[in-house]
């Protein structure tokens, strides 16, 4: 596969029921940077009953043909694939518009959101398709009902809304998600940039690496797509907040209660507090982090900051070094490597951002920009969508409406003098739910104060200052750990925010049973439920041998005071509970009692097979409880039982297959008390790869 070769059709096809569709010309798509034509939509229209069929019947299928862990090596290995072959994206995206920067964070970072879900699935989630969420709970005195939750894939398709400014990362920040869920999914990319999102399915799908039906993409309208979903089916959207209230509001989306998650555009902000003075370095970052969130993407960004909130007594001195920062932005053509801001993503884009800014203008004053003519480098630039970075000042922060209600999607801020910081929290709720602000601040009670306050109207509150500046990833960037998303304006939902990201997929039903069904439902062991011993340890069987509940219920040991004084002379641990008489006596186990990690150890020696066998490495433990304290002269013995299986498909450092076993650990005394509660995590050899 050729760097080049996704360049070279002009009419942009549709993925729709494992074929590509699309050869007659429809709409024609003009170059944001010098107005030529460089694609058409096709014509022809998509048959959506056909689509959502074979999403959930080939689709469906294949992703139940494989599991969680299998999945998640797909998406690794989707990403390495991509980035493979970037520069082919590279290319193509400088037709949007975006310089090479610009596009890093939706090619490699599209990438990264895959890697980083890769990531979540080995790491967090089990093998199978079903997502045990917590440990079960006895319902009854007697042990034998007990209730939990779990987590299934929904049956039906995830349909993706996407926004014209990340053509990439949007996609594969919601494909990461459902596909790790088991869900397949249809993409409809924004149709101004949709050629870059096409270039990357025609990559992904001839990769080889998808499973049959789990991507379709369309290009241009959705027709009667939003009409033909159920209840198993899930859409996303990603745009501005008025669009989002629109499609909230399909009848057969509410009709079926159908899942809508929305990420809207919203009026986020960034706060100088109080404590910051013109000469100190977090002046210095707040001023770089308001003309970069102008300038990345031309202010095409649904986290870029809107509204810049600042004290009264600072404004002249923002204007000033904001203006000399703005002053030195190159525009044009960003196939030159001297441009730093690129043009705004269409025409039709370009309008709106001017008419949105006349409105601002309305209640504002120009500070910088909005010039008749400015340079711009780069033959045939002068025929493109590009717009001056421009700095407002509001002339009354409290006022209703402006910069408070009206966004343009593009390079231009408005700056909002405060009166003291309870006046900043007001302005910063006056956008009625934002997806991120940035607090810049050197002092923690100012931190204290404030980000509880914001945390209400804002989906992310990044704290800026100097300590953190030199790892900071910045106020506009998402990342996959972190939820992605605000409430309000913002839409209300939630996006990424690792393993959040995947249950949206998926379906929580309670159960309810006796341990031994549960056990056989969940795929884990729970207490009480049936167990299996036999003549060989459990610790000299391979991993696909062990069988859920296996067990092992060790011999005795009694507790004496020469173990204690022998471990704590060991450990260097001598608390008073296990070494002064008068001070035990005199506290609530009214005795001497054993350390609690003397019962760890004394239990692993009475379960642990000590000879070589396929148990490679102990690497944990969790859930560690101390439940009964254990005195001199108490005799404890311990049960191990095999909890779960995980197959990550990884090897040993000798490259010998493994998998993952935790196993259940109760250490209980001479009264059948719970004494120790907790998992072992060990890595397990396989008899095979």
């Amino acid at each position: 596969m050729s760097q080049s070769h996704i360049l070279q059709s002009p009419v942009l096809q549709s993925f729709i029921a494992g074929e590509w569709l699309g050869n007659q010309a429809g709409q024609a798509l003009a170059s944001p940077v010098n107005g030529e034509t460089i694609y058409h939509t096709h014509a022809e229209t998509i048959d959506f009953g056909r689509s959502l069929e074979f999403a959930r019947t080939k689709g469906r299928a294949s992703l139940m043909a494989m599991d969680f862990q299998s999945r998640a090596s797909c998406l690794r290995d989707l990403g390495k694939h991509l980035l493979e072959y970037k520069e082919s994206l590279y290319a193509i995206s400088l037709l949007t518009g975006a310089t090479r920067n610009d596009s890093w964070v939706d090619i490699e970072g599209g990438a990264g959101t895959l890697f980083a879900y890769a990531s979540v699935g080995r790491r967090e989630l089990p093998s199978g398709n079903l997502i045990h969420e917590d440990d079960a709970f006895p319902l009854g005195r007697d042990g034998q009902f007990f209730g939990t939750h779990i987590l299934v894939p929904r049956q039906g398709v995830a349909v993706h809304i996407n926004a014209f400014n990340f053509p990439i990362w949007g996609m594969l920040e919601k494909f990461a998600a459902n596909f790790l869920a088991g869900m397949p999914c249809i993409v409809k990319p924004a149709t101004s940039t949709s050629y870059l999102t096409e270039a990357c399915v025609r990559l992904m799908q001839e990769s080889g690496l998808l499973p049959e039906g789990s991507l379709q993409l369309i290009i241009g309208r959705t027709g009667d797509l939003l009409d033909r979903l159920d209840g198993q089916d899930v859409v996303t959207f990603t745009g501005s907040a008025s669009t989002a209230a629109k499609l909230k509001v399909t009848p057969n989306i509410i009709n079926n209660s159908i899942p809508f998650n929305a990420e809207a555009d919203s009026l986020n902000c960034a706060i100088l507090a109080p404590d910051v003075s013109v000469d100190s370095p977090e002046f210095e970052l707040f001023i770089k982090e308001v003309a970069r969130e102008m300038t990345v993407k031309a202010g095409q960004k649904c986290t870029a900051i809107r509204r810049v909130l600042i004290p009264e007594n600072q404004v002249q001195a923002v204007s000033e070094r904001l203006t000399a920062r703005l002053a030195k932005v190159s525009i044009g053509n960003p196939h030159l490597d001297t441009v730093r801001m690129g043009a705004l993503a269409s025409f039709e884009q370009k309008e709106d951002v001017l008419g949105q800014l006349e409105e601002l203008l309305k209640s504002s004053s120009i500070v910088y920009g909005h010039e008749d003519s400015f340079e711009l480098l780069g033959k045939g630039s002068e025929k493109g969508a590009f717009v001056q970075p421009t700095l407002l000042l509001s002339n009354d922060p409290d006022a209703e409406g402006g910069a408070h209600d009206i966004e343009a999607f593009g390079p231009i801020s408005t700056l909002m003098p405060y009166k003291d910081i309870d006046h900043a929290i007001a302005l910063a709720a006056r956008g009625k739910g934002s997806l991120v602000t940035t607090l810049v601040t050197q002092d923690p009670e100012i931190a204290r104060k404030v980000v509880p306050a914001l945390a209400a109207w804002h989906g992310r509150v990044h704290i800026l200052n100097e300590a953190s500046s030199k790892e900071s990833t910045g106020h506009g960037s998402p990342l996959p750990m972190l939820k992605h998303g605000g409430p309000g304006r913002a839409g209300g939902g939630e996006e990424l925010g690792g393993i959040r990201g995947v249950k949206h997929y998926m379906q929580r039903a309670a159960i309810q049973g006796s341990p031994t069904m549960l056990s056989a439902v969940t795929g884990e062991y729970v207490r009480g439920g049936e167990t299996y011993e036999s003549d060989v340890h459990p610790f000299r069987r391979y991993f696909e041998d062990l069988r859920i509940g296996e067990s092992l219920l060790t011999h005795r040991r009694t507790v004496t005071e020469t173990d204690i004084v022998n471990f704590g002379c060991l450990s260097g641990d001598h608390f008073y509970m296990h070494f002064d008489d008068i001070a035990a006596r005199d506290s609530q186990f009214e005795q001497r009692i054993a350390h609690g990690y003397f019962v760890l150890s004394a239990a692993a020696g009475l379960f642990v097979s000590p000879g070589e066998g396929p148990v490679l490495a102990n690497y944990g433990l969790d859930t560690l409880r101390f439940i009964t304290p254990v005195p001199i002269g108490d005799t404890i013995r311990a049960r191990l039982t095999c909890k779960r299986k995980i197959d990550q498909g990884k090897l040993s450092p000798k490259g010998e297959p493994q998998g993952v076993v935790v196993w259940d650990v109760q250490v209980t005394n001479q009264h059948d008390e719970l004494v120790a509660s907790y998992d072992i995590l060990t890595l397990v050899k396989k008899q095979f790869d």
